[in-house]
């Protein structure tokens, strides 16, 4: 079995609010609330990384875990924002935070749902071996897309979030996680510029295309919803429990009205889902880890909590997990 041992987290100090978009671009804090939730979000300092950003919420994973870098044999990074095109940033993360030489990789281009991939992945290792895996999930979106954009640039914000993974008995259990990818979709929400197909280069410069997210914002909404129900009602299952087990459920923190829409479906009280989109934004794969952090570092999650995590993102992908505490 497979169990959370440590919980960490990181957002950067610099908070940026709806105002700030309003003198950038054609929106107002009022457009932005009503339609995200969103209020604030956290952006990256000039000397900060998708590197830096992981290591500081490794470490603090790590300190609640009571375990140290030399604990750890293997990493795994969810990013779609990483430090280069190579090597991985779960390379780079192993250096600094000075564990040994461990396996490490990253878990790229499932966009938001990559942390609860991961996770199962983690958990997957854990059974083959036993053996204590970091799992980390982090964005530094800021840097990635068009700031004049004023459909995108408003909803993202930058943060990591992280947990230890092992073997023995921990601070809460996973006991299932579901996934599922429907790669026809993969033109709805996309950032295309970068690869073989449309590589880096004059052109794409000129043209824009090199940060351009391309978002079909209600097909993505209907996606979204569907699946991270559909997903946190078959891991439920799975595990034959019903909704009504469930102390909380931690979406994808993409904005609120997914979030409402999701609970509305799942049959829940609000205060049975967490939001924390109003003042982080979405972080891409760190709202997850960054959110559960939070929730059990601010006691709403406590023990014997039985809580899903549901995610879901750009492939399109998605993913739940069921975790008892």
């Amino acid at each position: 079995m497979a169990h959370f041992m440590g919980f960490g987290g990181y957002a950067p100090e610099r908070v940026i609010t709806n105002d700030y978009w309003a003198e950038l671009v054609d929106t107002s804090d009022e457009w932005i609330t009503q339609r995200t939730g969103i209020k604030r979000r956290r952006m990256a300092a000039d000397d900060e990384s998708t590197m830096t950003m992981s290591v500081a919420a490794a470490e603090s994973a790590l300190k609640d875990s009571g375990l140290v870098a030399d604990d750890i044999d293997e990493i795994i990074l969810a990013t779609d924002t990483p430090e280069m095109m190579t090597p991985d940033t779960s390379a780079l993360v192993q250096h600094q935070l000075g564990c040994r030489a461990i396996p490490t990789y990253d878990l790229g281009g499932s966009g938001c749902a990559g942390f609860v991939q991961a996770v199962d992945v983690a958990r997957s290792r854990i059974a083959v071996a036993p053996k204590n895996v970091l799992v980390i999930g982090v964005e530094l979106i800021s840097r990635m897309i068009s700031p004049t954009d004023r459909n995108t640039a408003p909803l993202f914000g930058d943060a990591a979030g992280a947990v230890v993974m092992g073997p023995e008995p921990g601070r809460a259990e996973v006991l299932d996680v579901v996934s599922g990818t429907d790669g026809g979709s993969a033109e709805i929400l996309t950032l295309a510029a970068g690869g073989t197909r449309n590589p880096f280069n004059e052109k794409t410069l000129l043209n824009g295309d090199y940060n351009r997210l391309i978002m079909d914002g209600r097909k993505v909404f209907v996606e979204a919803v569907r699946r991270m129900s559909e997903a946190s009602a078959e891991v439920l299952q799975r595990i034959g429990k019903s909704v009504s087990d469930v102390a909380l459920v931690i979406p994808h923190q993409a904005n609120l009205r997914i979030i409402d829409a999701v609970r509305k479906k799942m049959g829940l009280d609000e205060d049975k889902v967490y939001v924390n989109v109003d003042e982080y934004g979405n972080t891409g794969s760190a709202t997850v880890p960054l959110a559960m952090w939070e929730a059990v570092d601010n006691g709403t999650i406590e023990k014997g909590d039985l809580v899903v995590l549901t995610a879901f993102g750009a492939g399109f992908h998605w993913a739940a997990a069921a975790v008892q505490f």
